[in-house]
């Protein structure tokens, strides 16, 4: 995501995967996400509840006595709304006797984010014959650190902390940053504690054979009515009741099989609870916890994604997007006229301008894919009343790729950072390492990157459909030409004969970065190189240098600086591999897309039927799972989407609203599925089922027929 991603080798203690032993849980409402451990406990690494990217909650734990629950499970609920944890009681002391048996109580923690607040229940239950004396400890903190402190940046001095006021059931803990906002965090509780503290505040909970203690605690950076249980039900309800609205947009997809449908709804599930409703319209924030805001390129993606049975997504992207235009050049910020948003964020830091992202520029392929996506839509849906209104920020886009995104006149798209402050790296792979010569050297700027010459490719070709459409056929034959020469020079210039595969890149000197990555699967995607190039390039992909037996690497195997615990280069990025199984199919290379869909399911099967936003690229090995990269999101946009568009890949599907027209090209199933039903698909204003069925090794399809829709399978 970028050069501030946490590494896997270098972190001190952010862990956060599915199969870390200290995996952490994420829940989120609009601009507020929490991230605690399987006992519901926040220790202050890398977890927190965090508001606009500050953390207002960095320490959170239960105590039982003098020690924490033994664990029984963990889990965050199918919907994403609720998050568990099950503990009983260790040994506990009777005041002035003995010592009461571990495992007589039964301690849950309950809550949810709602109204970009925390709502928690924690109850527990005497199991034993015994009256049990219990004291409870609830230890908390806010250290109101910005997202970037957390993530290892480093600050000279800090804003001021107003000292922590208690009253008989609640603290506030207050700091004014050096932006010269004030930012609070109130802890209150349903029961007065029996004493409470700016550190703790501690019960004593006498239970009777089969009695039972509930209590109710609210977090926000604002403050509100005493927390009781009516408040937590009705909270409850609504929350609930939000994310199923969330979950309803688009078709439904239901298959034959048990654990293929779990990921399908665990996925869905995972982009809703991502999805935050902006001025704009719905937007999917990239991930958590390390990137939960809007992203313009995981953004564009995840819709790409989505498109084929849920378009509705892309319309709030797009609008936001083209409303947060760059309008001026800046350097600090990598902007300039036209240019799409990278990423904004609206803690301290950003605010002082200590980093650049308030609002960042430093993505050299989000213009480009702004147009593509705005063109994808318009032929899914047939909304060009949409286009109509984006027409002036799509012309503003195409401009600046003409003007500023060919900053050395080589007709290549590049791109080279302002300061030191911003993005070494200005592609997807944005780490500090991921493009190289294949001796190790890193090459000096302007980097011109292979797949952004395919976006490029792409927009310009969009640019003159859509123009075509409004009737200038003048423009459309400029950009088509435009598009032409720079297929012609990705073809001419990035091509290497000997290994029958594409470079990542040309350096500043003009220099190929002869390379094997999975660079060249977008080129497949967005249908730049001639049949057999792609063919050739679609085979090196589906080869052990790339296909681990999970996914594709980004980097193949025995390249110079090739490592398979790395962030970019050799790891699997189910996003990557997405779009680069759209590619084979697209090449017509039908049995490989069908095997790679299959190691992703079972790569999700092994995380808990998510996927996460990269793990390790060791090749697999009999019996043993994937291997987890430790501090990588999850949930992750782009990640959950990824099994959309490796099913739309599978089944050839390709709707075109304008038309009103479906088209299905050389349909397969996953492999397992003897039968998938895509229904309510919705084509133009209607609205159609699609059934896909095994017939004795044939995919059949069927669908009733509806007026105004045209099928066409191939």
């Amino acid at each position: 995501m970028d050069d501030l991603a946490p590494d896997a080798l270098t972190s001190t203690g952010e862990t956060g995967e599915s199969r870390s032993p200290n995996r952490l849980y994420a829940l989120k409402d609009r601009d507020t996400f929490m991230v605690c451990d399987a006992f519901g406990d926040v220790t202050g690494d890398g977890d927190g509840l965090f508001h606009n990217d500050t953390r207002i909650l960095s320490r959170f734990r239960l105590m039982l006595g003098s020690a924490k629950p033994s664990l029984l499970s963990a889990a965050i609920g199918q919907d994403n709304v609720f998050f568990s944890s099950h503990g009983a009681n260790q040994a506990l002391p009777f005041p002035g006797g003995p010592v009461g048996p571990p495992g007589v109580l039964h301690v849950q923690r309950r809550r949810f984010l709602w109204d970009e607040r925390l709502f928690e229940k924690i109850s527990i239950v005497n199991y034993s014959r015994d009256v049990v004396l219990a004291p409870l400890t609830l230890e908390y903190g806010a250290d109101f650190r910005d997202m970037f402190e957390v993530r290892g940046a480093t600050r000279p001095r800090r804003g001021v902390f107003r000292p922590p006021v208690c009253d008989g059931r609640s603290v506030r803990f207050g700091y004014e940053g050096l932006d010269h906002v004030e930012r609070a965090s109130i802890l209150a509780f349903s029961d007065a504690p029996w004493r409470i503290s700016a550190q703790k505040a501690e019960f004593m909970c006498s239970l009777n054979p089969e009695g039972h203690f509930e209590l109710y605690i609210e977090v926000g950076a604002h403050g509100g009515p005493v927390p009781s249980r009516e408040r937590f039900n009705e909270a409850a309800i609504r929350a609930r009741w939000d994310m199923r609205r969330r979950r309803r947009h688009g078709a439904r997809l239901r298959s034959s099989g048990r654990l293929f449908n779990e990921w399908l709804d665990r996925s869905r599930s995972d982009i809703a609870l991502l999805t935050t409703r902006l001025e704009t319209g719905p937007y999917p924030y990239a991930g958590i916890p390390w990137f939960s805001t809007a992203f313009g390129r995981d953004a564009i993606i995840t819709c790409l994604q989505l498109l084929w049975f849920a378009p509705g997504l892309a319309k709030g992207v797009l609008t936001y997007l083209a409303a947060h235009q760059a309008e001026e050049v800046s350097s600090f910020r990598d902007a300039a006229p036209g240019k799409i948003m990278h990423e904004t964020r609206k803690g301290e830091m950003p605010a002082v301008g200590e980093v650049p992202f308030a609002r960042y520029y430093g993505g050299v392929d989000t213009t480009p894919l702004f147009i593509v996506l705005a063109g994808a839509y318009a032929e899914r849906t047939g909304d060009y009343e949409l286009i109509d209104a984006l027409w002036p920020a799509l012309k503003r886009a195409v401009a600046w790729i003409e003007r500023f995104g060919d900053s050395n006149g080589d007709g290549l798209i590049d791109y080279a950072r302002g300061e030191d402050s911003g993005l070494s790296n200005q592609g997807w792979k944005d780490s500090e390492d991921s493009v190289f010569h294949a001796d190790g050297r890193f090459p000096k700027g302007p980097i011109a990157l292979v797949e952004v010459q395919g976006y490029a490719f792409a927009a310009f070709r969009t640019m003159g459909e859509l123009a075509e459409h409004r009737g200038d056929l003048e423009a459309a034959h400029l950009w088509r030409d435009r598009a032409e020469r720079l297929r012609i020079a990705v073809e001419e210039r990035f091509w290497m004969p000997d290994r029958g595969f594409y470079g990542i890149a040309i350096d500043g000197a003009g220099e190929l970065c002869a390379v094997e990555g999975s660079n060249p699967g977008h080129l497949l995607f967005v249908g730049l190189p001639a049949p057999e190039r792609g063919k050739a390039v679609a085979q090196h992909l589906l080869s052990g240098g790339f296909s681990t037996g999970w996914g594709l690497r980004t980097l193949a195997a025995g390249e110079a600086r090739f490592n398979p615990m790395s962030y970019h280069n050799g790891s699997v990025w189910p996003h990557d591999t997405a779009l680069c199984v759209q590619g084979l199919a697209n090449y017509g290379e039908r049995d490989g897309v069908v095997r790679l869909m299959s190691h992703m399911f079972e790569t999700a099967a092994h995380f808990e039927m998510r996927l996460p936003e990269l793990f390790c690229g060791f090749p697999r090995g009999a019996g043993e799972p994937p291997v987890a990269y430790p501090v990588a999101c999850l949930p992750q946009a782009w990640a959950a989407g990824a099994v959309f568009m490796m099913l739309q890949a599978c089944l050839g599907v390709k709707v075109d609203g304008a038309a009103r027209r479906v088209e299905i090209t050389d349909p397969r199933l996953p492999i397992g599925i003897d039968r998938l039903r895509v229904e309510d698909l919705r084509v133009g204003p209607h609205k159609i089922s699609l059934v896909f069925e095994d017939v004795d090794g044939k995919v059949v399809v069927r669908w009733p027929p509806v007026d105004g829709v045209r099928v066409v399978v191939r």
